[in-house]
This record gives C-alpha cells, structure tokens and sequence, in this order.
C-alpha cells in the first residue's frame, strides 16, 4: 500500500484529486476530493452518508444544499489568509458553480446524525499561530473540534513558511485513550506557493504497527495516515508550504487528542523563549 500519492495519481472523473474509504484499500473514516471548475462549470453529487466542507483553494462560487444556497467569495490561493466555507451534511443534494472557474477541496467523513447546512464567513475563522522560531506555522481552524460544530468530522489549514517546520515535533493519535488521545485517520493535502516548490513529509510507525515514509511533496500531492508518529512537515527555503488536513475516526467524541514522540517532545520547552516567525500570519488583511 503507497500512503503517497502524487498529484494526478488519485484523480478520478471530475475530481483531480478522490481518496475515499471506497478508493483506498483499508482506509475508514476519512475522505478528501478537489473539484476543479471552468468558468461557468457547475458539479452536482449527493454527500450520502458523509458529511464535507465546501472550500475554496482558489477562487469562489456558489453553493446549493437542497434548497439553501449559499456564496462562496473565495480566495486568490491557499496563502492569501482563510477563505469562507460551507459545512455540507449527510443526505444532502448539492451543487457548486464558479462563474469565474475555481478549485474546491471537499473534506468529507461519513458520519450517523445530519445537522444543518451552514456558512462560515472567512472573517470568522480563528486564525492560530503554533510554535515558535524555525518551528512557527499558521493555522486556520475552520473546521477544528473546539470551533465548528460537526458529526465526526475535523479538518484544518496549516501554513509553513519557507524554510520552517510543522507537525512538529512528531506526534501520532492512532489509539483510543479517554482525555489522552484520539483515534484519527488523517488526509494531508499540499500545495506549495510556487509551482517549482517542495516540502518533505514524514510518517514513521511504532514498533507493533511499522509504516515508514519520507516523501517528497509538490503541489497537488498527498499523504495518507493511518496511524504512526507524523512530523515533521518541512518547508524548503525559498517556497511556503500548505497542507490541509482532514481527521475523523471511530471514537464517540469528536476530538483532536495527540502524544508526542517521546523522544522529540522536549523541543516543545525551546519555544517559550523564542519569538514566532515574523512573517506569519500571511493574509492578516482578511
């Protein structure tokens, strides 16, 4: 089983990107398509037993859920700050349109309970920054368990600027241990602010569950965790580096809970004397 996937590689009728428990051998609980739009295109699909987010990547549109509909302003690119977003249920009809072309993601997992379609203004998302120095990341928490209600699914941004690391230091949630640690698959999505650009990503296993993986990262690419320590995700100079992540898991609560690596988890106690990059956050205007 190849947890890498490059870009192009997973790209499946009209999605450029498709990774669903369905097309993906052993994988449960999460799920990630790219829709890419021309201008004027309009895709129409059923969330079936998932529920998704709508958002944009670059440009924006509208969007109908049943009989509501909702519009999408969008963005430039991934690294123009957080864009608005519509929170999708299960059993919904939905249809997106740009009228100017555009890229969506849809996060998706399949969930028990539908709640309502909603609207989540991008000036409404909260805006984090983590660690600190080389270690500083920006992350837009659209749809994290502590900020937006839904079913099972989470899902988040994560902006490295050049020459910095994120997902780190190394951590893992691949068991079920109440108030210490969740059981989340994830889907990380790359896009890289140049398409000349690259990161690394690394995923390594415990000694009762192997998996080891260094890939090389350019936009469109994705990395798949079943389970394992994952970290770091590192920006090479010159080029920032975006990847958005997609979480869900069999657990009755709805939480991002992670373990360190214990042999890395001490660098956390570096960051209380430095300063986070000056350069974050990127798209403060919006």
């Amino acid at each position: 089983m190849s947890w890498y996937r490059p870009a192009g590689s997973a790209a499946r009728g009209p999605y450029a990107v498709e990774l669903t428990p369905s097309t993906v051998e052993g994988w449960r609980w999460t799920s990630l398509r790219v829709l890419e739009l021309g201008p004027g295109e309009s895709h129409a699909f059923g969330s079936g037993a998932e529920e998704l987010f709508v958002l944009p990547l670059n440009g924006g549109g509208t969007v109908e859920v049943d009989s509501e509909r909702f519009e999408l302003i969008g963005r430039p690119d991934v690294f123009s700050g957080p864009s608005d977003t519509v929170y999708v249920p299960r059993d919904a009809t939905v249809t997106v349109t740009a009228a100017d072309g555009a890229r969506f993601a849809l996060p998706a997992a399949p969930c028990a309970n539908r709640l309502a379609a909603r609207y989540l203004p991008a000036s409404d998302v909260a805006v984090e920054l983590r660690g600190a120095g080389s270690s500083t990341r920006q992350v837009h928490n659209f749809g994290s368990a502590g900020t937006f209600d839904a079913d099972r699914l989470i899902a988040v941004e994560v902006i490295t600027p050049a020459g910095n690391w994120s997902s780190y230091p190394p951590h893992k949630h691949d068991v079920d241990q109440p108030g210490v640690e969740s059981e989340l698959e994830e889907i990380y999505y790359f896009e890289v602010s140049d398409p000349a650009g690259f990161g690394f990503h690394r995923v390594y296993g415990t000694d009762d569950r192997p998996i080891d993986l260094l890939a090389e990262v350019r936009g469109g690419d994705v990395v798949l965790v079943p389970h394992g320590w994952h970290g770091p995700s590192v920006a090479a100079p010159g080029y920032h580096l975006y990847y958005l992540n997609v979480m869900a898991g069999p657990g009755a609560t709805r939480e991002w809970l992670i373990s360190d690596d214990p042999a890395h988890a001490w660098v956390r106690d570096e960051w209380a004397a430095q300063a986070p990059d000056p350069r974050l956050p990127m798209g403060k205007e919006r």
